[in-house]
C-alpha cells in the first residue's frame, strides 16, 4: 500500500441477463400423504463422477473445490454457446407434487424440471440454495430435472441437489431400508465433523444416505462416509443417518451420535499484533529505535518484500535480501526489543506471487526470507489486478502460505487486501472461500479501510467494514462471533489518504479502541514514514498531511492490546 499508489480497482462485475430468464411456475395441486425423500442419484456428486448426470457439451465436471457439502460438487464450464446444463432423468408418480432444491454458486444459474417449474439466482462468490415446487401430470411417470447456467457468465458450481417426494414405479417397491447402524466420529475440526456408518440392506438396493442434525437434513451422498462442514467451534452436535432407496422409501433412524466440534484455531490461539508499516525504500525513514523510544511500539510491518527476477525475493526488487538497510533496521528494532513482520507484494512492483511459476516455487521464496530473519509471522498485501482479481494467483499464494505454516510450526501468516465500506468485495470473499477449501488456515485476515471513493466517515466506515468481514468469516468458516474477530486485522491510512479522506489522531483512536473491544488480532496503518505533521501538506510521503504530534499515530497504536 503505497502512497498514490493506492487505488483498487472498483469495478464490479455486472452480468445483464436481459429477456433471457425463465418464468417460475408454482405447483398447481395438492398431493396426497406420501413420504418425503430425496429420489435422485449421486445428489451430491459424491460418487467421483457425473453418472447418472447427464451435462450438454461434455462440459459438465466434478470438482473438489468449491463444494457446499461433502467433498464434491458439480462444475458447469458454461461457454458463449453452450450453458452447460446437466440433467437426471427419476421416475415419479402422477399427480403428485415434488420439492426440487439445490445449492448453487455462480452468474445465473438455473434449477428446475424439463418443460415444467423453475427458479434462478446471481451468486458468483458464494453457494446459495434454489427451490422450487412443481406437480407431476395425471399420467406422468418420469420427470427430468435440470441445472445450468448463463451463456458467456463464467463457470457455475452445483451440490446437494434433492427432489423430495415419492418415487416411481406404482408403489410396487414398498420395502424401506434397514436402518444404518455403527454411526460414528472418524475426526473434526472447530468447523467441520467426519462421520462414518455401516451399510443399509434393502430388498432392491440403497442408492443414497441422508444426514441429519435433529430434523434438519444436511446432505445426502452415496457411500457410507461424510464430513458435514459450515459448523460453528466449541457447539455440540447430534447427528443422524437414514437410508434410501431408489422408490423413495426411507429407513429408520441409525444411532444419535452427539460431537463436540473443537475450539476456533489460528487467530484465536491469542496472537496480537500492533505493526505500523516502516518503509526503508521512501519517505524519509526514520531510526525505528527512536521511534520505538517515543512510542512504546514493539512490532513494524516493512515493506516490501518483492521479486527481484527469478522467483528471488528482495527489499523492493532492488535492495538485497540481507546486508542492507533493511536488515540494519531490523537489527535496531530487535536490539530494542521488537521484531517485524515483512510485507510481500502491494500495490505495484515485480510481485513474487505473481512471478513465481508454482506454489511450491513461491513457497521456497517465503522460506528464504523467514530463514534470513528467524520470522514469527509474515504478511501477503495482496492487490491489484496481476494478485487480488487473479484466481489462480489467489490460490497459488494460499496454496503457499498453507506450505509455509506446515514447515514453520509456530508461524503465524497474514493476508492483507482492500475492502468496501460494508465488507469485503467480490475478489474479497473469494480469497476468504479459497483459504476456506483449501484448508489454508490463515491466522489473520486484514482489511484495508481506505480509498474507497469519497467516504468521510472513517470510523464508521472502518467499523462496518470489519463487521462485514466478521459475518463473511463465520458463514464461510463456521465460526462464532469471537473466533471471527479473532482472526481480523485493520490496517489503515494516518491522516489523508489518496482519495482526500481524513483520518485524525482522534479517529484512530477510536478505531484502536473498537479494536481492543472487539479483541481483533492486528492493527496496523500505513505509515510511520508519514507519522509527522504537515498541515495543508497534501497526500505525501513523509508527513500525514494534517495537523499532529511526531510519532502520535505510532504511539495509538502501541495501545493495541487486543
Amino acid at each position: 500500500m503505497r502512497i498514490t499508489q493506492l487505488r483498487r480497482s472498483r469495478h464490479r462485475f455486472l452480468a445483464l441477463l436481459g429477456t433471457a430468464a425463465l418464468a417460475l411456475a408454482g405447483a398447481v395441486a395438492l398431493p396426497g400423504t406420501a413420504q418425503a425423500a430425496n429420489i435422485l442419484t449421486n445428489p451430491g456428486f459424491e460418487t467421483g463422477g457425473l453418472s447418472p448426470w447427464s451435462c450438454s457439451g461434455n462440459l459438465g465436471s466434478i470438482v473438489s473445490s468449491p463444494v457446499h457439502g461433502g467433498t464434491k460438487a458439480l462444475a458447469g464450464a458454461v461457454s458463449s454457446s453452450d450453458n452447460a446444463q446437466c440433467t437426471q432423468t427419476v421416475s415419479v408418480q402422477p399427480n403428485t407434487t415434488y420439492s426440487l432444491k439445490g445449492w448453487v454458486r455462480g452468474s445465473y444459474v438455473y434449477l428446475g424440471v424439463d418443460g415444467g417449474a423453475s427458479t434462478w439466482t446471481s451468486s458468483p462468490s458464494a453457494y446459495s440454495q434454489l427451490s422450487v415446487s412443481f406437480t407431476t401430470g395425471a399420467s406422468q411417470t418420469s420427470a427430468k430435472i435440470y441445472v445450468h447456467g448463463w451463456y458467456a457468465q463464467g463457470t457455475y458450481y452445483a451440490d446437494d441437489i434433492s427432489l423430495d417426494g415419492p418415487g416411481g414405479g406404482g408403489g410396487s417397491d414398498t420395502q424401506a431400508p434397514t436402518a444404518p447402524t455403527a454411526l460414528t466420529s472418524t475426526g473434526k475440526t472447530s468447523s467441520s465433523v467426519s462421520l462414518s456408518w455401516a451399510a443399509s440392506s434393502d430388498n432392491v438396493g440403497v442408492t443414497a444416505y441422508d444426514i441429519y442434525s435433529g430434523s434438519n437434513q444436511l446432505l445426502s451422498v452415496s457411500g457410507t462416509s461424510a464430513t458435514v462442514s459450515g459448523l460453528s467451534a466449541s457447539t455440540a452436535y447430534t447427528f443422524t443417518v437414514k437410508a434410501r432407496d431408489a422408490a423413495g422409501n426411507t429407513s429408520g433412524a441409525s444411532n444419535s451420535l452427539s460431537v463436540t466440534t473443537n475450539a476456533g484455531g489460528g487467530g484465536g490461539t491469542g496472537f496480537k499484533q500492533a505493526a505500523p508499516y516502516l518503509y526503508e525504500g521512501w519517505g524519509d525513514p526514520p531510526n525505528p529505535t527512536t521511534v520505538m523510544n517515543a512510542t512504546g511500539v514493539k512490532w513494524f510491518t516493512m515493506a516490501f518484500v518483492l521479486d527481484s527476477g527469478g522467483c528471488t525475493p528482495s527489499w523492493d526488487s532492488s535492495r538485497p535480501l540481507t546486508g542492507g538497510v533493511d536488515q540494519t533496521a531490523i537489527n535496531q528494532i530487535r536490539s530494542a526489543g521488537g521484531d517485524i513482520v515483512p510485507s510481500f507484494g502491494g500495490w505495484q512492483g515485480s510481485k513474487l506471487g505473481a512471478n513465481c511459476s508454482s506454489a511450491s516455487a513461491l513457497a521456497g521464496a517465503l522460506q528464504k526470507v523467514i530463514d534470513a530473519y528467524g520470522l514469527k509471522a509474515i504478511d501477503m498485501d495482496i492487490e491489484n489486478t496481476d494478485e487480488f482479481e487473479n484466481e489462480a494467483v489467489q490460490a497459488k499464494i494460499l496454496t503457499a502460505l498453507k506450505t509455509v505454516k506446515a514447515n514453520n510450526p509456530g508461524l503465524k501468516t497474514i493476508v492483507t487486501f482492500g475492502t468496501s465500506t460494508t465488507g469485503p468485495t467480490y475478489y474479497g470473499n473469494r480469497l476468504i472461500e479459497q483459504a476456506q477449501s483449501l484448508n489454508a488456515n490463515i491466522d489473520v485476515f486484514t482489511i484495508m479501510p481506505f480509498d474507497f471513493g469519497g467516504g468521510s466517515d472513517m470510523y464508521g466506515n472502518t467499523v462496518n467494514a470489519a463487521e462485514g468481514l466478521k459475518t463473511k468469516l463465520k458463514s464461510t468458516f463456521g465460526w462464532d462471533d469471537a473466533t471471527a474477530y479473532s482472526h481480523i486485522g485493520i490496517s489503515g491510512m494516518n491522516g489523508l489518504s489518496d482519495q482526500q479522506e481524513t483520518t485524525t489522531p482522534a479517529i484512530w483512536t477510536q478505531i484502536r479502541d473498537w479494536s481492543n473491544t472487539h479483541h481483533i488480532a492486528r492493527l496496523a496503518y500505513w505509515s510511520v514514514n508519514r507519522d509527522r505533521s504537515c498541515p495543508g501538506g497534501g497526500v505525501v510521503s513523509n508527513c500525514s498531511g494534517i495537523s499532529q504530534s511526531t510519532w502520535q499515530f505510532t504511539s495509538i497504536t502501541a495501545g493495541f492490546t487486543g
